[in-house]
């Protein structure tokens, strides 16, 4: 038999209707099912629409088409009728029923699906970041963060940078160490993207006390004790005087609280 020609047309750029198209062409004997593709993405004119057409009248295509585009759909229609073309809408009858059944106007706008699959692999790449960085690992992640957290043990350096990479924020988090020399890109990095985690020495004496207990260890080790406690405050104050960056007090504050505070000055200071 003949070859079947099928014209796949878009206003985005055609992967769901060719793959729809394909998967049924799938279920057919190949030896008598021969076929061939044509794909025509971003038809975004009703003279783009008049070529689709052209093609398929000379042709004898089957038209498979996915837009979303009021005017240009209707337009298609049209046209398929005039000319008693054979064609199959593969969005039209589902985005309709999606709209009657939600009471709610479509987007319509192309190439939304692909948005979306362009947010959730940043998410990803973000969630890995946020590893890759933890705990000052490895510095040349400093010039590629958007947001680098500072803080001495037990500010919520690591869950906040978990949170904010499922924010989509790639996050590197630097322990303030008096005994470690903080890298030197630290004092190069722009200060904008720098948040140092500030804590209340009773608090932090608390939750370190806290920790040694989970540890099975006494809480009388110099981990927690108050004159530790305030030589790494004491030096935290000096470092994030010398960055310039801003500071926020997270003892009273939930993860979520102090994160959007977080979102709230890197977006500002990306707006100005």
């Amino acid at each position: 038999m003949d070859n079947i020609k099928i014209i796949v047309a878009s206003d985005s750029i055609g992967e769901t209707a060719e793959l729809v198209a394909r998967a049924g062409v799938s279920q057919f004997n190949p030896k008598q099912c021969k076929h061939e593709f044509l794909r025509y993405p971003y038809i975004e004119s009703f003279e783009n629409v008049d070529e689709v057409i052209q093609v398929a009248k000379d042709t004898n295509a089957i038209i498979v088409y996915t837009l979303i585009k009021p005017e240009i759909k209707k337009y298609m229609i049209s046209k398929v009728n005039e000319h008693a073309l054979k064609s199959v809408d593969i969005m039209g009858p589902l985005m309709e029923l999606l709209s009657n059944s939600i009471e709610e106007t479509p987007y319509y706008e192309p190439g939304m699906v692909h948005r979306l699959d362009d947010a959730y692999f940043k998410k990803i790449d973000a969630i890995e970041f946020a590893v890759k960085y933890d705990d000052g690992k490895d510095p040349k992640g400093l010039s590629k963060a958007d947001i680098v957290l500072l803080g001495i043990s037990r500010t919520s350096k690591t869950p906040l940078s978990q949170y904010l990479a499922h924010k989509s924020y790639k996050v590197m988090n630097i322990p303030i160490v008096p005994e470690v020399t903080p890298p030197d890109g630290l004092f190069i990095v722009d200060p904008s993207k720098c948040i140092a985690l500030k804590i209340s020495e009773e608090k932090l004496n608390r939750i370190r006390k806290e920790r040694l207990k989970q540890l099975g260890l006494g809480d009388k080790a110099r981990y927690a004790t108050e004159a530790r406690i305030q030589e790494e405050l004491d030096y935290f104050e000096k470092l994030v005087d010398k960055i310039g960056c801003p500071v926020i007090d997270v003892s009273d504050k939930a993860i979520e609280e102090t994160a959007n505070d977080i979102i709230h000055f890197i977006e500002q200071n990306k707006s100005k």
